[in-house]
């Protein structure tokens, strides 16, 4: 396994989290609050989809790349 490619995705990821702290932090804050008003179900849900979007990704991309 390269750890290279792991640090490197690791470093893209923490810039695309901190583009919304830093461009709009108003904003962010006003979302956060309304996402606590969400039911767990429905943030288990986004999650979810979230989490197979990232593995159909990986996967595509592994199959593509080589």
């Amino acid at each position: 396994m390269d750890f290279r490619l792991i640090i490197l995705a690791l470093g893209i990821m923490l810039i695309f989290e901190g583009i919304p702290y830093f461009a709009f932090p108003e904003a962010t804050k006003r979302f956060m609050n309304e996402v606590q008003q969400l039911p767990d179900k429905t943030l288990r849900f986004f999650g979810f989809i979230a989490l197979v979007a990232g593995l159909l990704l990986i996967f595509l991309g592994s199959r593509i790349l080589g």
